[in-house]
Protein backbone atom coordinates (compact mmCIF):
# COMPACT_ATOMS: atom_id res chain seq x y z
CA UNK A 1 0.00 0.00 0.00
CA UNK A 2 1.17 3.26 -1.11
CA UNK A 3 -0.15 6.81 0.45
CA UNK A 4 0.04 9.66 -2.10
CA UNK A 5 0.39 13.42 -1.83
CA UNK A 6 -0.44 15.80 -4.25
CA UNK A 7 0.02 19.72 -3.84
CA UNK A 8 -1.88 21.14 -6.36
CA UNK A 9 -3.50 24.83 -7.89
CA UNK A 10 -6.88 24.55 -6.36
CA UNK A 11 -8.77 25.80 -9.89
CA UNK A 12 -7.62 22.16 -10.98
CA UNK A 13 -9.28 20.29 -8.27
CA UNK A 14 -12.17 19.96 -9.78
CA UNK A 15 -10.37 18.13 -12.74
CA UNK A 16 -8.02 16.17 -11.06
CA UNK A 17 -11.20 14.34 -8.81
CA UNK A 18 -12.88 14.24 -11.96
CA UNK A 19 -10.09 12.05 -13.76
CA UNK A 20 -9.40 10.02 -10.41
CA UNK A 21 -12.96 8.85 -9.87
CA UNK A 22 -12.76 7.04 -13.35
CA UNK A 23 -10.01 4.69 -11.82
CA UNK A 24 -11.36 1.53 -10.47
CA UNK A 25 -10.59 0.44 -7.10
CA UNK A 26 -9.96 3.85 -6.18
CA UNK A 27 -10.72 3.54 -2.50
CA UNK A 28 -11.53 7.51 -1.38
CA UNK A 29 -9.56 10.72 -1.46
CA UNK A 30 -8.98 13.42 1.17
CA UNK A 31 -8.75 17.55 0.27
CA UNK A 32 -7.13 20.05 2.08
CA UNK A 33 -6.59 23.63 1.61
CA UNK A 34 -3.38 24.65 2.55
CA UNK A 35 -1.23 27.71 1.70
CA UNK A 36 3.14 27.44 1.52
CA UNK A 37 5.91 28.41 -0.53
CA UNK A 38 8.45 26.67 -2.69
CA UNK A 39 11.91 27.60 -3.55
CA UNK A 40 10.83 31.02 -4.68
CA UNK A 41 9.14 31.84 -1.52
CA UNK A 42 5.88 32.80 -3.36
CA UNK A 43 7.64 36.08 -5.11
CA UNK A 44 6.58 36.06 -7.78
CA UNK A 45 3.32 34.31 -7.79
CA UNK A 46 0.13 35.67 -8.76
CA UNK A 47 -2.14 34.13 -6.29
CA UNK A 48 0.18 34.71 -3.31
CA UNK A 49 -1.19 35.76 -0.25
CA UNK A 50 0.60 37.83 2.24
CA UNK A 51 0.27 37.54 6.71
CA UNK A 52 1.94 39.56 8.24
CA UNK A 53 5.84 39.25 6.94
CA UNK A 54 5.14 36.33 5.10
CA UNK A 55 3.79 35.66 1.72
CA UNK A 56 2.20 32.14 0.97
CA UNK A 57 0.12 30.82 -1.76
CA UNK A 58 -3.05 28.43 -1.72
CA UNK A 59 -2.97 25.30 -3.13
CA UNK A 60 -4.73 21.98 -2.18
CA UNK A 61 -3.37 19.15 -0.66
CA UNK A 62 -5.12 15.67 -2.36
CA UNK A 63 -3.89 12.65 -0.04
CA UNK A 64 -5.38 8.57 -0.83
CA UNK A 65 -4.10 5.67 0.22
CA UNK A 66 -4.10 2.92 -2.67
CA UNK A 67 -3.11 -0.39 -3.48
CA UNK A 68 0.36 -1.12 -5.11
CA UNK A 69 -1.27 -1.87 -8.32
CA UNK A 70 -3.17 1.20 -9.18
CA UNK A 71 -0.32 3.91 -7.48
CA UNK A 72 1.73 4.35 -10.81
CA UNK A 73 -1.67 5.04 -12.44
CA UNK A 74 -2.89 7.55 -9.62
CA UNK A 75 0.36 9.27 -10.32
CA UNK A 76 -0.25 9.48 -13.79
CA UNK A 77 -3.51 11.05 -13.76
CA UNK A 78 -2.75 13.66 -11.13
CA UNK A 79 0.24 14.81 -12.84
CA UNK A 80 -1.60 14.89 -16.87
CA UNK A 81 -4.78 16.57 -15.01
CA UNK A 82 -2.69 19.17 -12.56
CA UNK A 83 0.13 20.04 -15.16
CA UNK A 84 -0.22 23.71 -16.24
CA UNK A 85 3.61 24.16 -17.06
CA UNK A 86 4.21 27.03 -15.07
CA UNK A 87 6.29 27.05 -11.80
CA UNK A 88 4.06 26.14 -8.82
CA UNK A 89 2.23 23.71 -10.05
CA UNK A 90 2.93 21.29 -7.12
CA UNK A 91 4.62 18.38 -5.78
CA UNK A 92 3.55 14.31 -6.03
CA UNK A 93 4.70 12.33 -2.77
CA UNK A 94 4.57 8.53 -2.46
CA UNK A 95 4.87 7.18 0.95
CA UNK A 96 4.95 3.09 1.84
CA UNK A 97 2.01 1.97 4.51
CA UNK A 98 2.93 -0.66 6.50
CA UNK A 99 -0.48 -0.73 7.79
CA UNK A 100 -4.19 0.40 7.74
CA UNK A 101 -6.65 -0.23 10.81
CA UNK A 102 -10.57 0.60 9.93
CA UNK A 103 -11.67 1.98 13.12
CA UNK A 104 -15.37 0.78 12.31
CA UNK A 105 -14.58 -2.66 11.99
CA UNK A 106 -11.09 -2.90 13.13
CA UNK A 107 -10.13 -4.50 9.88
CA UNK A 108 -6.54 -4.28 9.01
CA UNK A 109 -4.28 -4.32 6.26
CA UNK A 110 -4.91 -3.88 2.70
CA UNK A 111 -8.53 -4.79 3.36
CA UNK A 112 -9.32 -2.14 5.64
CA UNK A 113 -8.78 0.66 2.65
Amino acid sequence: MKEIKAIIRDFKLDAVITELKKIEGLPGITISEIKGFGKSKARNAQDKISEGLHEFVPRVKIELVVHNDIVDQVIDVIQRTAHTGNPGDGKIFVIEVSNVVKIRTNERGAVAI
